[in-house]
């Protein structure tokens, strides 16, 4: 019955909702994983970087595979990596064993990530109307649903491996009734797969690189965080990352009327300092009503401010938006997937708390940078 309502705009928007169920759903994993394999910061975090270096290997790909064999083959192949191996992350005991299944788990994670937007450029050029933010929208709303389904089975008294097999039976399920309207093609390969970020485009890239360490940093570290330092229960530990992922979604589904109604530059502004506002009640909170505070501020903050420097990609004339796309696109997701080891090697050496004032000083930068942007900006093409 719901296939009959099904089509290609509809299917997008499914699975980048399982996209952000399953990478929220690692999330509210990770201090169990630690305390399976017994692990310090340190080595969870070059762990962390596994899964990073999986996705970063298979972006590249992802772009000739779909051009090759479709969105739909690449799609089904990736999806099906990344729920076979997400199993195994909520047991396994060995730290190499736990390296090798991030490795594959982030191999899917990457390679759905750009083949999924590769399929939402296609479906908005063909619907010819605006539908990335709804269809980026749908992946915070994945994160809130994983996270908040995790957390809410963990706090009932089911264990973490039922938790996680739950999870995937939705997911499935999803993934059954959607997959038929996948693009069976995309277009053809054109372009270099990656390029080195130059001038305002390299600005741009560093922008979306701090922002993405965030989200990375609130995906990866939130509930060892809560958990660890601020002593709150391990079964709520997925809450702040609930917070965070809820902030985010309500940002993107009302980013267009928002940057409309106030400007683009005044969005990344106020975003940057609520951002801050953010961390310092994270940092400093001990109540868990303030740390939630935190985390969704956190959220509201950075929702909108990496559209907007998508969008000052196609304003600039350094390098073309071909070549600018790829290269922006790989800074940031060096930052959400291989960012958070820095925190790990910050909180080994110190503590979790000086790790998230360092990301928190990143945010400053973002701040600093967007004001030079916009002075550049104003000189060849006007104003963010």
């Amino acid at each position: 019955m719901l296939q009959h309502y099904m089509n290609d705009k509809i299917a997008t928007r499914v699975i980048f909702l399982i996209a952000g169920m399953i990478t929220a759903m690692w999330a509210v994993i990770v201090p169990f994983a630690k305390m399976n394999t017994g692990i310090n910061d340190a080595v969870l975090g070059t762990l962390l970087l596994c899964l990073g270096a999986g996705a970063i290997i298979s972006m590249p790909m992802a772009g000739p595979l779909t051009s090759r064999y479709g969105c739909k083959n690449v799609i089904i192949v990736s999806t099906i990596i990344m729920v076979v191996a997400a199993p195994f992350l909520s047991f396994i005991s060995h730290p190499i064993l736990l390296a090798f299944f991030l490795l594959i788990f982030g191999v899917g994670v990457g390679m759905t990530d750009c083949a999924i937007n590769v399929q939402a450029i296609i479906v908005e050029k063909k619907e010819k109307k605006a539908l990335m933010s709804g269809f980026h929208g749908m992946f915070s709303l994945g994160g809130i649903v994983g996270a908040g389904l995790m957390t809410g089975f963990l706090a009932l008294g089911v264990n973490i491996i039922a938790s996680t097999f739950l999870i995937l039976f939705i997911i499935i399920f999803l993934f059954g009734i959607s997959f038929r309207h996948f693009l069976p093609y995309a277009n053809p390969a054109e372009g270099p797969a990656f390029a080195i970020p130059k001038g305002i485009v390299l600005v741009l890239g560093i922008i979306c690189f701090v922002v993405f360490l965030v989200e990375g940093t609130a995906l990866d570290w939130s509930a060892v965080y809560l958990v660890d330092s601020k002593h709150i229960s391990d079964s709520l530990g997925g809450i702040g990352f609930t917070a965070f992922a809820t902030a985010m979604t309500g940002g993107r589904l009302t980013g267009d009327y928002i940057v409309n109604k106030f400007g683009a530059l005044r969005v990344v502004i106020i975003g940057s300092i609520i951002a801050l506002l953010g961390f310092y009640f994270v940092i400093t909170g001990i109540d868990l009503s303030i740390l939630l505070t935190g985390y969704f501020l956190i959220g509201a903050g950075c929702s909108n401010i990496v559209p907007v420097m998508f969008n000052q990609i196609g304003k600039q004339t350094t390098m073309s938006q071909m070549v600018a796309v790829p290269a922006v696109s790989t800074l940031g997701y060096i930052g959400i997937l291989a960012g958070p080891a820095m925190v790990g090697f910050i909180a080994h050496h110190s503590s979790l708390s000086h790790a998230f004032i360092f990301v928190a000083l990143l945010m400053v930068i973002v701040l600093l940078l967007t004001i030079a942007l916009q002075k550049v900006m104003n000189a060849n093409q006007g104003s963010l």
